[in-house]
């Protein structure tokens, strides 16, 4: 693979004019695409081989035209202090606005809070239920208007009005600090390279990336049914993982250039090297995204391969438009070695630190941060490895008491509308009213119907936690019914997702009495659903993307204990991420600079989504990292030296990586959306962990202590496996494979 990538690199460097306008060309066809696409539709949520999601097919079979994927309304009145809804003047105002609001073209029905019963007992609270034709993405931006106006109007004439549910569902922002994200990864780039020119190039390569991924995915967005999460999530790790393949590649082409190599030589070495890396980087990150399949829920299906497909381009601009950038950069990207004696790097042929030695030989350049380090690491690796893991396993802790769910508008901040209408109706109605369960008795199979679906609703009736049950509505065919059970807790509360199962429990009775099927759905019943189906895939998700990653990883660094290694470290830095996220988010610490204003139950995914780009992004630091510790063995270094030469080299491009990630990812806390912001924390505070304790205490630590061992495979293993050339072996003369001691290269042989 080094030989081709490397042809592939002066090629590109050779040919810069057509690489460059390859791309500009790909951009402005997504630029167009993107710009000329019909707007995104419904992207419906479905979980296949769920309850919730069998009885809301039903519904669709069995009450046609009821619009049961359509958006819905909760507009909610409070009278002023001392009055009561049911004052005549109130009345009238609340009699005029439900008018207002059945004139819309795209309304199905508004349910008169008078007729319908909802009035509150102490009379200060009433709401009208509206339902529409549409999904809450394809409602027009009149009809949402319409509905504002018909609220303001209410306003006007002396009530508090609110509206909850989806019609007023909005495109997620990120917020300014998404550009304080980038504004920062350029800041650190230029700390690295000392160089405006080559600090840029990661930047702009990475953003012209971004800009080809998430315009294909506004172009494809109606056809595929993508949500706009979809394209948040897509320019957060292509965004992140776009700058650090190029910076990888940039700062290899440095030190080509510091060895004397000519420029189109040190960028093909550059390619063949540390692009080989970026390949095996970005097949783990892919691997794990695309992975998410296995969950078999679209939604979250589309978001991996969309991501998936991001890193894809990232991965091809690296190789190709960095060295293409770079030939036009010219002198203007200096060698690493222009900087080396402030910075401690040497020239080929100086001789390198010794890891057992604590002070450098006299006239040789201070050694650097990372060399220092490692060489504190392998002096005393027993002690780093038990602070790293007491460390993290501490950090892991509040992942015991982890709760998952889904987020409704009780998670919403206070200052919008919604959320003040969830909060007016759990205060007039009880905090069950905003999470109703819709039962859907199928009875096609019952001699008596109506007899039936009085048993199930006398039966829900007497289960603990029920404040109330609807009288069954059955359809038109009298087949089935729907009954509507308000319980007396809150939609993300344990107790109702206890109600749920005891409703299932108790149907299965009712079923073998008398025929008829009894399923629950709802929003409640589908995010309770959702919860269970990722835990339950959870363990065959890891067990598919970590088996094919330790295989690929494998085949990469020729040792079975180093992919081991790298995959327990990864779940020592996940479970601490989780850990770090039920702290904030569910627990409270540190809300409110995080802008958390409601806590609550971790959103269902995120552990999952968490496991597949947190593994990703983990290799990718394995990669980088100990390929330059294999690269530095296979060429003859000692065990112990060759971890401080990895480090000498790699310690600080990746530790700009990680800060740049960590920027990039915690520019996305400002979303507002819940789910944006909770994913963004999770993966800069993962990254923060695997980064700087796994990767840079841990890792170390465990190669000093296995030593030779850590590169052992065994020899049936090493014929069968494919010579990758990681390291850029192929790519050596023969002077440089005379150097270096022939006991370590007897050693590697075999």
């Amino acid at each position: 693979m080094a030989t081709f990538l490397y042809k592939l690199g002066r090629l590109a460097f050779r040919r810069r004019h057509f690489v460059a306008l390859i791309w500009v060309a790909l951009l402005t066809l997504a630029g167009v695409g993107a710009a000329s696409a019909p707007p995104a539709g419904n992207s419906s949520f479905s979980i296949p081989g769920t309850e919730a999601q069998k009885a809301f097919d039903l519904l669709e079979q069995r009450f046609p035209g009821a619009s049961a994927d359509g958006a819905t309304a909760r507009v909610v009145f409070k009278a002023p202090s001392g009055e009561k809804m049911t004052d005549a003047g109130h009345k009238a105002t609340v009699e005029k606005t439900v008018d207002e609001l059945s004139d819309g073209s795209e309304v199905a029905s508004v349910a008169d809070p008078y007729t319908g019963n909802a009035v509150s007992k102490d009379g200060t609270i009433a709401y009208a239920s509206v339902k529409y034709d549409v999904s809450g993405m394809e409602l027009e931006e009149s009809t949402k208007d319409a509905l504002e106006d018909a609220a303001q109007q209410a306003r006007d004439a002396g009530l508090t009005v609110e509206v909850g549910g989806d019609a007023l569902q909005a495109v997620p922002e990120t917020g300014a600090t998404e550009v304080i994200g980038i504004a920062v990864a350029a800041v650190v780039l230029v700390i690295t390279f000392g160089s405006l020119v080559a600090a840029g190039l990661p930047l702009l390569t990475a953003l012209i990336g971004v800009g080809i991924g998430v315009s294909s995915i506004t172009a494809l967005a109606s056809a595929l049914e993508l949500g706009s999460t979809t394209s948040i999530l897509a320019m957060m790790i292509g965004l992140a993982v776009g700058i650090d393949y190029a910076l990888f590649i940039v700062s290899r082409y440095r030190a080509e250039l510091a060895e004397g190599r000519e420029r189109e030589e040190a960028a093909g070495r550059a390619v063949g090297t540390a692009g080989s890396a970026v390949v095996f980087a970005g097949l783990t990150v892919v691997i794990a995204l695309v992975g998410l399949a296995v969950v078999n829920i679209p939604m979250l299906t589309k978001m991996g391969i969309a991501a998936a497909g991001t890193v894809a381009i990232a991965v091809l601009i690296a190789l190709t438009m960095i060295p293409a950038l770079l030939g036009y950069a010219g002198r203007r990207v200096k060698p690493a070695g222009a900087k080396g004696k402030r910075l401690g790097r040497s020239r080929k042929g100086e001789p390198q630190p010794d890891a057992s030695q604590p002070e450098q030989p006299a006239g040789q350049p201070k050694a650097n941060l990372g060399t220092r380090w490692a060489s504190f690491v392998v002096r005393r690796p027993l002690a780093v490895l038990l602070l790293g893991v007491i460390g993290l396993g501490a950090a892991a802790v509040p992942a015991t008491s982890l709760e998952l769910g889904l987020p409704d508008d009780g998670s919403q901040p206070t200052s919008t509308t919604q959320r003040r209408a969830y909060d007016l109706l759990s205060d007039g109605f009880g905090p069950g009213f905003n999470g109703p369960l819709m039962v859907v008795v199928d009875a096609k199979g019952s001699d008596a119907p109506k007899d039936a679906f009085s048993d199930v609703a006398g039966e829900i009736e007497g289960l603990d936690g029920v404040v109330a049950v609807t009288p069954p509505a059955p359809n038109k065919g009298g087949d089935t019914a729907t009954i509507t059970v308000i319980p007396d807790s809150k939609p993300s509360s344990v107790q109702t997702e206890d109600l749920v199962h005891a409703i299932r429990d108790a149907g299965g009775d009712i079923e073998a009495k008398t025929g008829a099927e009894t399923l629950v759905t709802g929003s409640t019943a589908m995010n309770i659903d959702v919860s269970e189906k990722l835990n339950d895939a959870l363990v065959p998700y890891l067990v598919l993307v970590v088996g094919l990653a330790f295989l690929l990883l494998i085949v990469v660094f020729r040792s079975i204990l180093v992919p081991l290694k790298a995959a327990l470290g990864f779940l020592l830095s996940v479970m601490a991420a989780l850990g770090a996220v039920v702290a904030v988010f569910q627990w409270g610490w540190l809300s409110g600079l995080m802008g958390v204003e409601e806590t609550g139950p971790v959103m269902s995914m995120m552990p999952i989504f968490m496991v597949g780009v947190v593994f990703g992004l983990a290799m990718d630091y394995e990669v980088f990292l100990v390929t330059r510790m294999r690269e530095a063995y296979v060429h003859g270094e000692k065990p112990n030296q060759a971890v401080v030469t990895g480090f000498k080299h790699g310690a600080r491009v990746v530790t700009a990586a990680a800060v740049i990630m960590m920027a990039v990812f915690a520019g996305f806390i400002g979303s507002s959306e819940s789910m944006v912001k909770m994913i963004g924390f999770g993966l800069a505070i993962a990254v923060f962990f695997d980064a700087f304790v796994v990767r840079m205490a841990i890792v170390p630590a465990v190669l000093a202590l296995l030593g030779k061992k850590a590169w052992w495979l065994p020899k049936w293993l090493d014929r069968a496996l494919p010579n990758v050339d990681v390291e850029g072996e192929g790519l050596r003369t023969g002077d440089e494979r005379g150097s270096g001691p022939d006991e370590d290269r007897e050693l590697v042989r075999a």
